[in-house]
């Protein structure tokens, strides 16, 4: 395994990319990156590939988020290091939760991209949100070790009730988005961010 990377947006360049990509063949993902490409012939629409420093189909976290946004062709992964403000502010609070990394996964509520070229970034619409849902049986199929789902967002906090009929042995926590525009617009959201993600991290911690 690569080593991690020790600050944010590490994926800004074509040569991290292609390094990061060349990892994706790796057993802890394909079974992952095989549900993506399923997904992506489904909906006729581009879905990136989970990030192959994560855990992968061992993951004992996942952390849901709404959708790609527009500037995702630039990676092609759903990572915390990916070159936008959102990947940062998750890198940080995840490395303050002191959460393995090995222990999570990132997902999408809408996996598939939604938004046409070169349009600006939107929210999922609800049908777009119901077909989601669709996909989360065989998300959590492939996680064996899964204890806890967070739910980060109102688009992602729809999957709670789905998520719970599914598995309901998983510990589901609901935390703001990480967006920047979102945390900025209160002290009391990435207060809340960090709660959940502390209560995650503590029952990880306990089920060791």
């Amino acid at each position: 395994m690569a080593a991690e990377p020790e600050t944010p947006k590490s994926l800004a360049g074509p040569s991290a990319v292609a390094a990061r990509h060349g990892l994706l063949d790796a057993p802890h993902v394909r079974p992952l990156r095989i549900l993506a490409r399923r997904i992506a012939e489904e909906r006729a629409a581009p879905v990136p590939d989970p990030d192959p420093l994560d855990g992968g189909v061992g993951a004992r976290m996942l952390l849901l988020l709404e959708t790609p946004g527009p500037s995702i062709g630039r990676t092609g992964l759903v990572s915390r290091d990916n070159p936008t403000g959102t990947a940062a502010n998750l890198f940080r609070f995840l490395r303050e939760a002191g959460i393995a990394r090995a222990d999570t996964l990132i997902w999408n509520a809408v996996p598939w991209v939604i938004h046409a070229e070169g349009a600006l970034n939107r929210a999922p619409r609800a049908a777009e949100q119901r077909r989601g849902l669709v996909h989360l049986e065989p998300l959590l199929a492939l996680l064996p070790s899964l204890r806890v789902a967070v739910l980060s967002g109102r688009v992602a906090g729809l999957a709670r009730g789905e998520i719970e009929r599914l598995r309901p042995d998983l510990a589901v926590i609901a935390v703001p988005h990480p967006s920047p525009t979102y945390v900025c617009t209160s002290p009391s959201v990435p207060e809340r961010i960090r709660a959940g993600l502390a209560e995650a991290a503590a029952r990880l911690g306990a089920d060791r």
